[in-house]
């Protein structure tokens, strides 16, 4: 029984686990506004030169854990980059996003302007 090998795989499972409803929320909404570009961005730069010091290892479940990781901060770049650049364009095209309505959580109808009486 190798303890260290173990010790991995149990880390491994718990910690794509425990991220799982994040990365699934995320994908189901679109809504990754409260994520820092900057910080998600060098997030997947570090991962990218960790990634040489991982995989130059014997494979294991460092291998899958980083793997895992590489992908869900990928998935939340390209989530990030593209809500970014949908409300870039809708701002350049005065375009507003439906509010919710309070305590609802279903958008707000939008309301044609009406005629004003002279």
């Amino acid at each position: 029984m190798d303890i260290p090998l173990i010790a991995g795989t149990v880390a491994t499972v718990v910690f794509a686990v425990s991220n799982l409803p994040m990365v699934r929320k995320a994908l189901r909404t679109r809504d990754v506004s409260s994520y820092s570009l900057s910080s998600i961005g060098m997030i997947n730069g570090a991962n990218a030169v960790y990634s040489l010091y991982v995989f130059s290892l014997p494979v294991g479940p460092i291998w899958a854990l980083h793997t895992f990781y590489l992908v869900s901060c990928a998935i939340m770049l390209v989530l990030c980059v593209s809500q970014r650049r949908s409300a870039a364009r809708r701002s350049r095209l005065g375009d507003q996003p439906d509010r919710e309505e309070p305590g609802t959580g279903s958008p707000r109808p939008r309301v044609a302007a009406s005629p004003s009486a002279n």
